[in-house]
């Protein structure tokens, strides 16, 4: 937690703050749910089915998720135990659509590899044809998912670089600017200069973006995933960029998170991030007030602010 937020949950709660950043193992998952009234995972800590099985009378009735997604947990099997679930959405609107945004520039401009290569010493200066990369501005960019987040990079996108928006959802939306709904995965890929991934993780947009996806977009076009790594089938991308069949691509996050596998690490044509998306002091401050709010509610016995 941020300062204040610790400050915070020492000052209203008897809390006990890990000091690890790793993730909770299966025996810490156990002892969070039997030993405390209220958790507050984060992405890392995968509350799964047998967390809940292992602990039948769980003294936990509150999961406050530290983040917007909660693919981590498995809210069926906490409902079933008596436990409620809630997250932060909102607060992360924002700074996750500017770290879309920080991958696509950075991707389409060759940010990265022109900064490794001023790094190296081995820069001789400008000239006409250095670097040449893709001219954001007034392309095509394809959404897939329009919630929060995904709005918040259309509006950038319309209104900061004049691009044309097409997205994907389950719903037609009315943000306040020309978007258009694509009917098909497949037809919004092949049509799009940059693809964007904003979906919720979890086991139905698990490998959305798999071979025949990355085979449908153009030899030209850019994929950038802030969403969950499992998204996108990681070995497929590895081989549409090897192939030089998807021109480059912007990643946040990854399948098998943290490891990264060397053939991505390896490409100039990739940009990686380590999990920035909400990576603020302001953000991360938010986050986690909010998660308390949740926590100060539910001992109050009023609604949760932002169940899930």
């Amino acid at each position: 937690m941020t300062a204040a937020v610790e400050a915070r949950a020492r000052a209203e709660f008897d809390a006990e703050i890990r000091q690890e950043t790793t993730p909770l193992t299966a025996e810490e998952r156990q002892r969070a749910l039997s030993e405390f009234d209220i958790v507050v995972p984060t992405l890392g800590d995968q509350f799964d089915a047998g967390s809940f099985a292992g602990v039948p009378v769980p003294r936990c009735k509150l999961l406050a998720n530290f983040g917007v997604g909660f693919n981590h947990i498995d809210i069926t099997a906490a409902k079933a135990s008596g436990i409620a679930v809630s997250n932060t959405p909102g607060a992360v609107t924002d700074a996750t659509a500017d770290i879309a945004m920080t991958l696509m520039l950075m991707t389409a401009r060759r940010a990265g590899e022109g900064e490794r290569l001023v790094r190296s010493g081995q820069w001789q200066g400008w000239h006409p044809t250095q670097m040449l990369g893709v001219h954001l501005t007034g392309k095509h960019v394809g959404i897939v998912g329009f919630g929060r987040i995904g709005e918040a990079i259309a509006r950038r996108c319309h209104f900061g670089f004049g691009m044309s928006v097409s997205y994907l959802a389950r719903s037609d939306k009315s943000p306040g600017f020309p978007v258009v709904r694509a009917e098909r995965l497949m037809a919004l890929a092949a049509a799009v200069d940059v693809l964007v991934l904003a979906v919720p993780g979890g086991a139905e947009t698990r490998h959305l973006i798999d071979k025949a996806v990355l085979e449908a977009m153009r030899p030209s076009s850019l994929l950038i995933n802030i969403a969950r790594g499992e998204v996108v089938d990681e070995a497929a991308l590895i081989a549409a960029l090897e192939a030089g069949t998807l021109a480059g691509a912007g990643l946040d996050v990854y399948e098998f998170e943290p490891k990264v596998p060397e053939a991505l690490s390896s490409m100039e044509q990739v940009t990686l991030l380590p999990h920035l998306g909400t990576a603020t002091e302001e953000v991360r401050s938010d986050m986690g007030h909010l998660a308390l709010d949740n926590v100060a509610a539910f001992l109050a016995r009023k609604p949760l602010l932002s169940p899930v």
